[in-house]
């Protein structure tokens, strides 16, 4: 009985803590026009775990709190009014409104998850700057440098449940779509630069489709065809909080969350948000490889450790950089990165054997193969068995000849002995002699099991035709046992 009461205990525990995690992942909205609460999935970039994304190499390595911050944990409350007013104060282009579904998300950033923001404020120095050149490029709202704030928290090797990768969060098909590589030993959906050069284009590519800002929005986080769907239901609107209703739950959050976003990352001073500081990361560079390269001939060469290499270079799967595959880009700190081009080959050929283990060439040894053994011992059954079968037929011809022979030497004996018997004898002779010349012409086989009419008449020198002919065989079937004439 104490043992159930502990199981029960045990899974009663298990499913409030599993509750709590969902309620987390969820913001409830209540829904003045028909009086009904809505339930609305957080995007998973807003789920992460703070302590996670602290325990990255770059945050380890150049951030840390401030210690300065005055009344960190107080958030104070505005009034709608003054949301409103904040919100069209922004700098942007994209239209940023004010709703009930805006303000639960700004209570979620500024309340449950400020310490996320204030790890995105600090990790922003390294990767925003990457954002607004791609973005600036294709002339593109720069306000949407935090969209990767709400698809992955600022987390390049960040991965969704439905296998979504990247700072950007690139789909497979989507990134190679747009050029992003992938494959077993290197994903460019997780390269800070590349993805975002690639996200530029791909919201470059919506807005041409929506002319509207928040369908692109829409679209980015649940692709075209669920957005045209919705399109199609609401009557061909094409307005984001019109298609609202037809949106899946996540995507139905998703346009508010970025507004808040936007608003959180301008407003965060007004609630008591402090950034984390940021140390002054090293400058870095990069260089092309051409033959592949194992992060331990650089890190063991170049003195660099090897989470700084994978920190740095989060696009390569493994400690494989497959240059051999074309050319891949190394990125390094400026010193380091001299010090890998003074050493030239050196780097390649350090530990090589051992480190590069993929082998161009390879001999194949068949000296001593037990499926060869199996396979020359049925050949040699074979041999053996048909041996057998071509003895027997031999000696069933020999005894033939041997037959006649002394039938002829008889019958010449006879013929001597007898030189004066009548015409009659004679005729009798005649046709004993010709009955035994028939005998030796004509030859017989016994069917053996397994044997077919295409393989007897190999043996004995003839045709199936033939064979069938002589035997009076209509179909081509026969069985073991059965005596066949073969002339």
């Amino acid at each position: 009985m104490k043992r159930l009461k502990t199981l029960i205990l045990a899974l009663a525990a298990g499913f409030l803590t599993a509750s709590a995690q969902s309620i987390d992942d969820q913001i409830t909205v209540h829904d003045d026009q028909n009086g009904r609460d809505e339930v609305i999935d957080l995007p998973e970039g807003m789920t992460v775990s703070c302590d996670s994304l602290l325990g990255e190499w770059m945050a380890k390595k150049y951030l840390y709190p401030d210690t300065t911050c005055v009344d960190p944990n107080y958030n104070p409350t505005f009034t709608p009014e003054e949301y409103q007013d904040r919100l069209r104060r922004m700098p942007v282009v994209m239209e940023m409104p004010y709703n009930s579904v805006v303000q639960k998300f700004i209570d979620q950033y500024s309340g449950r998850l400020r310490r996320t923001v204030a790890y995105a404020l600090g990790a922003g120095n390294f990767y925003i700057p990457i954002f607004e050149e791609a973005l600036d490029y294709y002339g593109l709202p720069l306000e949407l440098k935090y969209l990767p704030v709400i698809e992955s928290a600022l987390e390049p090797r960040a991965k969704s449940r439905a296998g979504a990768v990247g700072l950007w969060q690139f789909m497979l098909a989507t990134g190679k779509r747009y050029d992003l590589k992938v494959n077993s030993l290197i994903d460019e959906r997780q390269d800070p630069y590349k993805s975002s050069w690639a996200a530029a284009r791909y919201l470059r590519d919506l807005y041409n489709i929506y002319k509207d800002w928040s369908l692109v929005i829409a679209a980015y986080n649940c692709g075209p065809g669920t957005v045209n769907k919705a399109i199609h239901r609401a009557s061909g609107v094409r307005d984001y909080w019109t298609i609202y209703p037809y949106l899946p739950s996540e995507t139905r959050g998703y346009v508010p969350a970025f507004i808040a976003a936007n608003y959180i990352m301008n407003y965060y001073c007004d609630h008591n948000i402090c950034p984390m500081k940021t140390k002054m990361p090293v400058t870095t560079d990069t260089v092309s490889v051409n033959r592949d390269l194992h992060i331990t001939q650089i890190a063991e060469l170049c003195n660099i450790s090897k989470d700084a290499i994978r920190a740095l270079n989060p696009q390569y799967r493994t400690d494989l950089i497959p240059g051999s595959a074309g050319p891949m880009t190394l990125c390094l700190p400026i010193e380091v990165l001299n010090t890998f081009i003074d050493l030239k080959d050196s780097v390649y050929n350090y530990r090589a054997d051992e480190l590069i283990t993929r082998r161009a060439t390879v001999e194949v040894n068949d000296k001593l193969d037990t499926r060869s053994q199996a396979a020359r011992h049925r050949s040699q059954s074979a041999s053996q068995s048909k041996a057998k079968t071509s003895d027997s037929n031999s000696s069933s011809s020999s005894h033939s000849s041997k037959s006649g022979s002394k039938s002829s030497k008889k019958s010449s004996k006879s013929r001597d002995d007898d030189s004066s018997s009548s015409s009659k004898s004679k005729s009798k002779k005649n046709s004993k002699n010709s009955k035994k010349s028939s005998e030796s012409k004509s030859k017989t086989v016994t069917v053996k099991k397994g044997d077919t009419l295409i393989e007897i008449a190999k043996r004995n020198g003839t045709t199936v035709e033939k064979l069938k002919k002589a035997n009076k065989i209509k179909g081509n079937t026969i069985k073991a046992g059965d005596k066949l004439k073969t002339k």
